[in-house]
């Protein structure tokens, strides 16, 4: 049996993730959000081009995003985005702010 489309479920699930985004444009790690959402894709490919680098920025946003929107401390952010793996953490040196955080 197939499963129906719940619209109402959807847009509230929309709304909460609008939400979660403006919240962390505005948190603790804005700036650096900001700069790692600049980022060129001539950037990202430098690292070693192909989709799994597209998978890991995206991942490494996410990350950023919920450590800003959290107040996470900067030593847990850092783990965080090293949990990611070393193609995460290549991209992240790409952006100042957080190179800065990564020692």
């Amino acid at each position: 049996m197939a499963k129906t489309f719940d619209l109402d479920a959807f847009e509230d699930d929309l709304d909460d993730a609008i939400r979660r985004g403006r919240e962390a444009f505005t948190g603790k790690y804005r700036k650096q959000l900001n700069d790692l959402a600049g980022l060129a894709r001539s950037d990202i490919d430098a690292i070693a081009p192909g989709i799994t680098n597209l998978k890991k920025y995206d991942e490494l946003i996410s990350v950023v995003k919920e450590a800003s929107r959290a107040n996470l401390a900067q030593a847990e952010l850092k783990r965080q985005i090293e949990k990611l793996g070393g193609i995460a953490v290549k991209i992240a040196k790409r952006v100042p702010s957080l190179a800065a955080l990564l020692g």
